[in-house]
């Protein structure tokens, strides 16, 4: 059987995947908004506050730098390289573990927390140390125009118009970590089970969201098992 044969998949992950490495997720209890004004560490509060917005980056990319992928990380890079059919990942994480554990192509829906963007000229460079107001861009040059290559409040996320044109294509959609209740990745669901793709939720406990099937459990352990018996099948 040709790659063309097997169903196209696609993968979202949520908070979820990234927790099982230790790092918080932005809601819940113990979460990184907990206690906290969201609107205070995102636009337009990047405006009037940057030092306090940066820091709070700062702090997230450090702790970034040393977490290391788990299994489910792991599995989906598997199952990218070995599957003989497409798989298509995006992620709602603004973390990097996905790259590190080995995927290919990932689609980060809502920016990367190792990128800065420079409000100047616009231009995304890497990122590993903390940004300030002496930060310079290395494209123009400007100081202190440096800001996260992250997803704000009222912010378009990115990728949406190829996104959408895979998840149309997929026959698998499996969301990871996350519910997927909200934009735009209930959007992602919603065409997908509206055009026949069979919906699998893999999360500690079932959502809301527009799926066939709900499967419990750590992704570490969910997610693995599950591209094992992907991988097994006969090609």
């Amino acid at each position: 059987m040709n790659a063309s044969s097997h169903p196209h998949i696609v993968i979202l992950t949520g908070a979820g995947v990234s927790a099982e490495s230790g790092i918080p997720t932005f809601r819940g209890a113990g979460g990184l908004w907990e206690g906290r004004d969201v609107m205070e560490l995102a636009t337009p509060a990047f405006q009037r506050n940057r030092d306090l917005v940066q820091r709070f980056y700062n702090e997230r990319r450090q702790d970034l730098l040393k977490k290391e992928p788990n299994a489910a990380h792991h599995a989906i890079a598997r199952l990218q390289r070995e599957y003989p059919g497409r798989v298509t990942l995006v992620t709602q994480n603004i973390d990097d573990l996905h790259e590190r554990a080995g995927s290919p192509e990932v689609w980060h829906i809502h920016g990367e927390l190792l990128l800065s963007r420079c409000e100047r000229c616009y231009e995304v460079q890497h990122c590993r140390e903390d940004l300030h107001s002496a930060s310079r861009c290395e494209h123009c040059g400007q100081s202190g125009r440096l800001r996260p290559h992250v997803v704000w409040f009222g912010e378009v996320p990115y990728h949406l118009g190829d996104l959408d044109i895979k998840t149309r294509d997929a026959r698998i959609f499996a969301a990871i970590g996350t519910g997927g209740l909200v934009y735009p990745a209930a959007n992602f669901a919603h065409i997908a089970r509206s055009l026949g793709a069979r919906c699998i939720e893999f999360n500690l406990e079932p959502s809301d969201g527009v799926f066939d099937e709900f499967i419990e459990g750590p992704a570490g352990q969910t997610v693995t098992a599950w591209v094992d018996s992907l991988l097994k099948q006969p090609s």
